[in-house]
């Protein structure tokens, strides 16, 4: 039996007590001015109220837990019986309302006093007195993560996975044979996400491993670097005591010249299906099929290239040592050819092209006496499939140096479209530059025109990852591509307008939506919109027929007029509100990008979206009067909400006692698929008191260092941070985030901490979003510029410039410089006439925190450290001068 008292410093004026898994045994008020009757109770003053209760567990040794439910007028709440304790009391100071054990005999201010001169913090209070956290100062903390590295040619699902050895594995797919990854550098042939499979190996995948220096030794003298930190051209250094292993790698073709325009490129059909979780209709499976067919099997290889230049750095002669590449660890039988250099399965059957000094390779194994100083060039040529003696032939007569600068201009360009950023901190500056060309990589279609897979690592592209891919390619000005992967999910949207292309995931329909609604505000183009209305449209009601099944009555409270399916891996198929969340965003922005077009269907769209917006929030307020409160780190308590209607908690606090572990974490269901969401969705305002119960219960129960477990790009609270001017506390986040989840050298993200799933696209691209909202933000008509950048980007000489980057407003550029030494931060804005914000805001935050005297061009906004520009030119020039 369990005696309790909840007390108010303001009670309500009636309300009742619900008790789940359990059994209510009394009540009374001890308020004078109050009664209990039945199971409720009224209070006919205002002041403190005392309610009493002596509560039954049910099952006090077992699986699920005691719930008592506050069902009072205003601010009903849960709590767990368990929980309650005379030396931490449950105290709700956003409810005015605590709960303790009946022999604590304090007033709810007492009680309240006594908390509050702990000087106690949560812990985003505690990142706001923190300094501002720095990219060196997370990787320390966090985990360090090497990726093997994903290179091709884009549009071709024909790529290569390459890793140094002593750097991860990626076993996860196919261990190999006769020995450990780590003791080698291998290449692995994929058609996406399948490993190469060849005859010599009975279908199963095959892996080639080679070496450089002596062996697996007790140092890692490995580094790996992009070309120009950016471009998918690989250099690795290998230090062997004197001798100095530098290797260059790329992927180009076997004679074709790699020029924009000439790459073959992958059917978005036959790309969909290399990837893993698709899903095809019977049609499409059968269109399929006839492409397969028609693929011609002798066309020409995408091919694996890498020159090892080996140096001597001694002041005496010293031997250096190579292995070359041999399949799955002599796991498959081979020959190698020393008159030519070939290794091969057979007489036509050539894997392997390799040089030294331009000429055949003359044993498989070799040693190498160099003089100081002295040089030998290894090079090697790996076709995605074995060719024939011919083709080896003339893949031998390739120039390595030529089809390195030939590769290199190939990617430059590609880089060199559309906007530009160029940053303080080089590490940022390159990983987005990087980023987009990883996106770009296994963005699977034929050029130059078509539709195309906005794939994400292994995996077929899926209507919410690969969201922010598209949106970030629309942000840098690819508009092109970003309609071009759009086209995807409506050339495969199925006959009743549903959209579905992985796994099961049933969110889809309205992530696709949303993310269509978000390239018409970058484009306004007017034609593309009319060309797929009709399939706009059949999506609409698509969703309009799967929300009018569950206008049940039986579903008042439970769901009523929201749909169910499931959301991500997990079989879930509730009434989620990360799936609501999405279909309501998808609708409202179908009814916007309609509105000028076809103002009465927009406003029918807009009214059906309101309706399911409305649902959405009575029933995640019930949840939150049912989902017990939790402590947080400055002695409150706060309510929380269960990741869906069916569930009255938090799966993480086991109220029903059912498992909800998966993706190596507790939390995946609450924190990433949870209700948090519901502030990106534009369901929750971020203004509103339970967006702050969710952003603190969030970060203490379900972050560490304000990052997500297992694969923290699911969590969206990084945007809220940035939404609701919480800068420090984003930061914590977008270092923390990458730091332990991305290669530190090569820059390619992992999807998961226990490192499954190199090469993720869709981590990489909220990594990328992020990026872009720190340096800009659309509100209304208003343009954020710079609204979440560290302090320290705006020390003295330091200068930051965007160029073209597309905006809601269209195009603009930006150029900042600090002057400080000078006393003064200078900026200049750009945009084009035709949509223009009506302001931008522009935050120049000082690195020592000092605020401006006046700006000249705008009205200094003190508590922002921001400057508001009213826009009425396309250029317009500012000038923030600091004491």
């Amino acid at each position: 039996m369990q005696k309790l008292a909840i007390l108010w410093a303001n009670g309500p004026s009636s309300g009742s007590i619900l008790v789940r898994h359990g059994v209510l045994i009394s009540a009374k008020v001890i308020s004078q001015e109050g009664e209990w009757s039945g199971e409720a109770w009224s209070f006919q003053a205002n002041g403190d109220l005392r309610i009493e209760l002596e509560v039954e567990e049910s099952d006090p040794l077992g699986k699920v837990r005691t719930v008592v439910t506050v069902q009072s007028v205003t601010h009903p709440f849960s709590f767990f019986v368990q929980d309650v304790s005379q030396d931490y009391p449950i105290y709700i100071p956003a409810y005015g309302a605590a709960v303790t054990e009946s022999g604590d005999l304090r007033s709810y201010n007492q009680l309240q006093q006594a908390i509050t001169d702990r000087g106690l913090l949560t812990n985003l209070t505690k990142l706001e007195a923190e300094p501002e956290e720095s990219y060196d100062n997370a990787a320390a903390a966090t985990r360090n993560q090497p990726s093997p590295i994903w290179l091709g040619t884009g549009r071709d699902t024909r790529i290569f996975e390459a890793q140094a050895r002593g750097r991860a594995s990626n076993n996860f797919w196919s261990p190999p044979v006769g020995g450990s990854d780590l003791q080698w550098d291998w290449i692995q042939p994929r058609q996406h996400s399948i490993e190469r499979g060849l005859p010599e190996n009975e279908g199963r995948p095959v892996r080639y491993y080679y070496m450089s220096g002596r062996g697996m030794g007790c140092a890692d003298n490995v580094t790996r670097r992009l070309e120009d930190g950016i471009l998918p051209i690989l250099h690795t250094t290998f230090v062997d005591d004197d001798i100095r292993y530098h290797s260059r790698s790329f992927v180009s073709y076997e004679s074709t010249p790699l020029v924009a325009g000439a790459a073959r490129g992958t059917h978005y059909l036959l790309a969909d299906g290399y990837g893993f979780g698709h899903m095809f209709t019977e049609e499409q499976a059968q269109e399929r099929a006839k492409l397969l067919e028609a693929e011609t099997s002798g066309a020409e290889n995408t091919v694996f290239y890498c020159s090892i230049d080996i140096e001597n750095t001694a002041m005496v002669p010293r031997y250096a040592w190579f292995k070359n590449l041999i399949p799955n660890i002599g796991g498959i039988s081979y020959s190698f050819d020393g008159r030519t250099g070939f290794a091969q399965y057979a007489e036509d059957r050539v894997f392997c092209v390799t040089f030294c000094n331009g000429k055949p390779l003359r044993t498989e194994e070799t040693a190498i006496l160099l003089k100081p100083g002295e040089t030998v060039k290894i090079e090697f040529y790996l076709p995605h499939e074995p060719i024939s003696r011919e083709r080896a032939e003339r893949l031998g007569e390739q120039k390595f140096q030529a089809r390195f600068e030939e590769c290199r201009s190939f990617w430059k360009q590609r880089c060199a479209k559309g906007g530009q950023i160029k940053l303080p901190e080089k590490r940022i500056e390159e990983m987005i530059q990087a980023g987009l060309l990883h996106l770009d990589l296994v963005s699977y279609g034929k050029d130059p025109e078509g539709t195309i897979v906005p794939a994400i690592g292994i995996y077929t592209a899926i209507g919410s990852e690969s969201s922010p891919i598209i949106q970030f390619m629309d942000s840098m000005g690819w508009g092109d591509m970003s309609a071009r992967a759009l086209a995807f999910f409506l050339d495969k949207q199925h006959e009743d307008g549903f959209i579905q292309n992985f796994g099961g995931y049933m969110l889809e329909t309205g992530a696709a939506l949303w993310c269509i609604g978000e390239h018409y505000r970058y484009t306004r183009d007017d034609s593309w919109l009319a060309a797929i209305k009709p399939k706009l449209l059949k999506s609409y009601q698509y969703l309009l027929s799967w929300r009018e099944r569950n206008e049940r009555e039986e579903l008042r409270g439970r769901g009523y007029g929201m749909i169910e399916g499931k959301t991500a891996d997990p079989e879930d198929p509730f009434h989620s509100y990360m799936l609501n969340g999405y279909a309501y965003l998808g609708l409202s922005r179908l009814a916007e990008i309609l509105a000028e077009s076809d103002p009465d269907l927009s406003s029918q769209i807009g009214e059906h979206a309101l309706l399911l917006k409305a649902d959405i929030r009575t029933a995640f307020f019930q949840s939150v009067a049912s989902s017990p409160v939790v402590p947080l780190g400055d002695g409150s308590w706060v309510p929380t909400a269960p990741p869906w209607v069916e569930a009255n908690a938090p799966l993480a606090l086991y109220e029903e006692g059912e498992n909800c572990f998966t993706h190596a974490t507790f939390m995946g269901r609450d924190s990433m698929l949870g209700p948090l969401y519901l502030l990106f969705h534009e369901v929750i305002a971020l203004d509103e008191s339970v967006a702050d119960f969710m952003m603190n219960y969030h970060n203490e129960l379900m972050l560490t260092r304000n990052v997500g477990f297992s694969q923290p790009y699911y969590c969206i609270h990084p945007w809220a941070h940035i939404k609701r001017g919480e800068v420090k506390p984003f930061l914590k986040a977008y270092y923390n985030s990458f730091a332990g989840l991305a290669d530190r050298e090569t820059y390619s993200f992992w999807e998961h901490y226990y490192q499954v799933s190199p090469h993720k696209t869709h981590e990489e691209a909220w990594f990328l979003m992020q990026s872009r909202w720190m340096l800009y933000m659309e509100e209304g008509d208003v343009l954020r510029l710079l609204p979440a950048i560290p302090r320290k980007w705006l020390e003295h000489g330091e200068v930051i410039e965007l160029t073209d980057l597309n905006s809601y407003f269209g195009k603009f550029s930006l150029t900042v410089k600090s002057e400080l030494n000078d006393g003064r931060i200078t900026a200049k804005f750009t945009c084009g006439p035709e949509r223009r914000p009506a302001s931008v805001k522009l935050r120049l935050p000082h690195p020592a925190g000092k605020k401006a005297s006046h700006a000249v061009g705008g009205a200094y906004i003190e508590s922002e450290e921001a400057v508001l520009i009213h826009i009425e030119e396309e250029q317009t020039e500012l000038t923030l001068f600091f004491e």
